[in-house]
């Protein structure tokens, strides 16, 4: 049975250049959960290759950033690998393929036009990997990571800059669901070489300052020193949450 609109996947397997033996594991990988809804019998589906694909994805993108940027550290490499492997960097890696028109979804699924919906396609991407690795090795699926992701070289210095926000809110957010605050703490200098000096408070709690130009510059330097410098401050936040649930 497939899908209306469905495209047959034998295309891709085509297109992924894909072995006639190693065609079952990008059908599993192309299967949505959803689509078994209903049967008696268990039957496969991409989750299980979708955990193989995410671990394969980080390995290869961790191994190429290491080895290209030998003079970034952690926290840098970090917010880097993170950028390009986030839902959205997926989901377009993903469009570009046109992986949403081989999907096999359920009756639900497509019903509310979820073809070309970001977390499914990302999951799928992930699991397209795990397929590939199964079928051709870690060369095939190190080669099919790189030219999906970085086809063209991504501006690193932007992706450093701009996505220390993003990931400091993200690793807050196991301490509670309170926004990060960022707080002008001085500002000095002409109007046309202003500074700012901007620290970012959780739950009251200063983690950080940084200083820049520009207000969102200087809160861009704040959250990333924040972030680089999370292993000193979240246990002190764990202890308050602790004393808060025993209060």
């Amino acid at each position: 049975m497939r899908n209306n609109g469905q495209k047959d996947y034998h295309i891709l397997a085509q297109q992924l250049q894909f072995t006639p033996e190693g065609e079952k594991y990008l059908k599993e990988a192309l299967t949505h959960p959803t689509y078994w809804e209903g049967a008696k019998e268990n039957t496969n589906h991409n989750q299980r290759l979708e955990f193989f694909g995410d671990a394969i994805l980080g390995l290869v993108m961790a191994e190429y950033l290491f080895l290209h940027f030998p003079k970034r550290q952690e926290g840098e490499l970090t917010r880097m690998r993170a950028s390009l492997v986030c839902e959205g960097s997926l989901a377009k890696a993903a469009q570009a393929i046109a992986l949403g028109d081989y999907l096999f979804l359920g009756k639900g699924c497509e019903n509310n036009g979820d073809r070309q919906r970001p977390s499914i396609l990302a999951d799928a991407f992930e699991a397209v990997i795990g397929a590939i690795y199964l079928d051709r090795g870690l060369e095939g699926a190190r080669s099919f990571i790189l030219q999906a992701l970085l086809g063209e070289e991504p501006d690193w210095n932007k992706i450093n800059q701009e996505d220390n926000k993003s990931h400091l809110q993200s690793f807050v957010q196991q301490f509670g669901e309170d926004p990060l605050e960022y707080r002008v703490e001085k500002e000095w200098g002409p109007d046309h070489e202003k500074l700012f000096l901007v620290a970012v408070c959780y739950k009251g709690k200063k983690l950080a300052e940084g200083e820049g130009s520009s207000k969102k510059e200087a809160e861009q330097q704040a959250a990333g020193i924040a972030y680089k410098n999370r292993k000193q401050w979240k246990n002190l936040l764990k202890v308050e949450m602790d004393a808060e649930s025993l209060s």
